[in-house]
């Protein structure tokens, strides 16, 4: 069985809203076409998975369309075939979506009769595997969506997301039950509402080392359905003082980091179902894994790992939710802080990216990658000075990791509930006890915060257009 989803940029869904709610009230159509990220086995349920990602809106010509009404909508097929070709000619997928205006975010018994026809116009045109999507949307901002895999089996979305500052979730059943006693206090603050969102969500955590394993954590104890952590390294004895659920004995038995902080999720007891990727973020054998994910928080400190989460947000419309400590200490005796940064950087399209920050810099992430792929190159590069050596190990303070972490978990929370404005950008100053957000705007040469071709682009080769 393969299950389905949905990413809406939220600019897309704007631009839909305008095309098909009018002030009349009758019903309109528009089509959307779609990147895809294709997941052999989701990391929890071991199935097959598709994920839609908008990239494109289509409007239907008033010239084609043939009647409408309050509860219809009928237009000529012209546009639809013109969408199909595209989608053949670019691998994406077709969307139709239309709107209930007065009415529910439901498909109805005309919508049941009428898309197994679409679909099979669908399939005479691009082939018997063709896809295509439905989207209704209603007067109040409701949605509902499904995927046709054949004439006979639409598969509902397990969600939507619409990503933009706001993280919006559309699922059936959202509103809907009742607070499981273990968060109830945790409603008293938020509503049930986000306990609901947290519960569906899917969330990766990149690195379980100091903020890591901080952050994966606090995602556990809000109510976070399903975790999966990204780490390739073992426990030392110079982890146990800020790596969370660390124990010595785990230091001694050089225990993977990332059994470690799912051991200490499963026995919170919450139900947050916890998967494990023993593997740097780059590697072939977590790619179903991460790309199975709504949303990423990265805790690497690596340049080759940001930088290929960098290019998977806007790619993959998934958000990622960066951060990083950076201390400074003087090389007196005992030394002085001279600075100590917590940031926390939300990566996502119309939201500037790593390398135009200088956050992470391409020349660090090549040397890098050749430190992992051909360690025996690397140094007799750095010997001839090549590459930059890598010194001293950083400074690390629990209370400022954890503190990371905090940050970045609330700017989750804040986007999902909307407690607060969102910054895309923050920089904690423990010193001065001052957040600061310092802006930068995309580099007219980035192809990649700013260039909305790559947006929702999806599943190409090599993946994410990189080489190497």
């Amino acid at each position: 069985m393969t299950t389905a989803s949905l990413v809406l940029q939220k600019r897309h869904l704007e631009a839909i809203t305008a095309l098909i709610l009018r002030p009349d009230g009758t019903e309109r159509a528009a089509y959307v076409l779609c990147g895809q990220s294709v997941i052999s086995s989701d990391p929890w349920d071991r199935r097959a998975h598709i994920k839609l990602l908008s990239r494109e809106v289509i409007a239907i010509p008033e010239t084609e369309v043939l009647s409408a009404s309050d509860s219809h909508v009928s237009w000529k097929t012209d546009s639809f075939v013109r969408a199909l070709g595209r989608a053949r000619a670019e691998n994406l997928v077709v969307a139709v979506v239309h709107s209930h205006p007065g009415g529910s975010a439901k498909f109805s018994e005309q919508d049941d009769l009428n898309e197994p026809d679409l679909w099979q116009l669908a399939a005479n045109r691009n082939g018997s595997g063709a896809l295509i999507a439905s989207l209704v949307i209603n007067g109040v901002g409701g949605i509902a969506g499904r995927l046709w895999l054949g004439q006979k089996h639409p598969e509902p979305f397990r969600n939507i997301l619409v990503a933009g500052e706001a993280f919006e979730l559309h699922f059936d059943g959202r509103g809907a039950g009742t607070v499981p006693e273990d968060f109830q206090r945790q409603s008293l603050a938020f509503g049930a509402a986000l306990g609901q969102d947290l519960a569906k969500l899917r969330i990766g955590v990149v690195g379980c080392g100091g903020t890591g394993s901080a952050t994966a954590m606090l995602l556990a104890r809000l109510g976070v359905g399903h975790l999966v952590l990204f780490d390739d390294d073992v426990v030392e004895r110079t982890n146990l003082n800020r790596l969370h659920g660390a124990k010595r004995s785990d230091a001694d038995a050089m225990a993977p980091k990332v059994d470690v902080v799912a051991r200490s999720i499963t026995e919170l007891g919450l139900g947050c179902r916890v998967s494990k990727v023993k593997a740097w973020v780059g590697d072939p054998a977590g790619r179903d894994a991460l790309k199975s994910c709504d949303v990423i928080f990265g805790c690497t400190d690596d340049h080759d790992g940001r930088a290929l989460l960098n290019r998977f947000a806007y790619f993959y419309l998934t958000p990622i939710i960066d951060m990083g400590l950076w201390i400074e200490v003087s090389k007196e005796t005992p030394p002085r802080l001279l600075v100590c940064d917590g940031r926390v950087t939300v990566l996502a399209p119309d939201h500037t990216c790593l390398l135009c920050r200088g956050t992470i810099t391409s020349v660090a992430a090549r040397d890098e990658a050749l430190r992992r792929s051909n360690p025996a190159e690397y140094d007799r590069r750095k010997r001839s000075a090549y590459v930059a050596d890598e010194g001293e190990p950083a400074p690390a303070v629990v209370t400022f990791t954890t503190e990371v972490a905090a940050m970045a978990v609330e700017e989750l929370v804040g986007r999902l509930q909307g407690f607060r404005r969102p910054v895309a950008n923050r920089v904690r100053k423990f010193q001065a006890m001052q957040d600061k957000r310092p802006g930068a705007a995309p580099q007219p040469h980035c192809k990649v915060c700013n260039d909305e071709a790559v947006w929702g682009r999806g599943d190409i080769e090599p993946f994410l257009d990189r080489v190497g």
